[in-house]
């Protein structure tokens, strides 16, 4: 095996993301053969890898791909001592991590996987691929509102995307978002003196929930196959963009 970037290993052989990696050896968590690992550092299968004092082995493991439904109330984290991590509330018997994430009073679909390139990839894609929510807010919507919503709103000192959202109830909508903004449907509702009362996650990118409350299912082999194409569509026009 050639020696690859330290990062790229911890997420080939399923133990966490790249930019997780990142993180850890930024932290000075991570040793190789005894010593600390620095960014950048490279490492074959000879060497002895640990992460907080666990020896992380490789092995050619089986990828997976969930779609999950997630409750509120469950926390998109991997850390154990957090109560009620979507780790264990999950149970799956490969050690999984999040792609992306979606906040602790939020509901809906979440992608996890073992898979970290392919973390890296859609977290790359982020600010091009959409996801839709369904979205309650605590009194009537006006025109108004969906046209300032549509047409962006100024949330951490910038302006939204432009974006789609209909009006389907005299106090919910649907939105399609495609950028990844913190809290970011709340702080637009926030901004426009609306507060969510229930925010709801159906779609990421060809991904539809189709799950009951707190269940979770592998995604198919053709859902595997047009989010891959959609994810380097996203990298092509990004680059383009660019």
């Amino acid at each position: 095996m050639d020696k690859k970037r330290i990062n790229k290993y911890l997420s080939e052989v399923g133990f966490c993301s790249r930019r997780k990696a990142d993180d850890y050896i930024s932290d000075g968590r991570v040793y190789i053969n005894g010593k600390v690992a620095i960014l950048g550092s490279k490492v074959n299968i000879e060497d002895e890898i640990s992460v907080d004092g666990e020896i992380i082995q490789y092995k050619d493991k089986k990828k997976v791909y969930i779609a999950f439904n997630k409750p509120v109330g469950v926390e998109c984290t991997g850390n154990h001592k957090v109560k009620d991590n979507i780790i264990d509330f999950i149970n799956h018997k490969e050690r999984l991590f999040t792609i992306g994430r979606i906040d602790k009073q939020s509901e809906g679909l979440i992608l996890l996987t073992n898979d970290g390139d392919i973390v890296n990839n859609v977290l790359r894609a982020e600010n091009r691929k959409e996801k839709e929510y369904i979205v309650t807010v605590n009194k009537k919507i006006t025109t108004e509102f969906i046209d300032k919503m549509r047409r962006g709103v100024r949330i951490m000192g910038k302006m939204t995307r432009k974006c789609f959202v209909k009006k389907i109830h005299e106090n919910r909508f649907k939105i399609i978002l495609t950028q990844g903004m913190n809290r970011q449907i709340r702080r637009m509702c926030a901004h426009l003196n609306y507060e969510v009362y229930k925010l709801k996650r159906i779609r990421i990118m060809n991904i539809n929930l189709d799950l009951p409350y707190g269940e979770w299912r592998d995604l198919s082999e053709s859902e595997m196959k047009e989010m891959n194409s959609l994810i380097a569509y996203s990298h092509k026009t990004f680059d383009t963009e660019i």
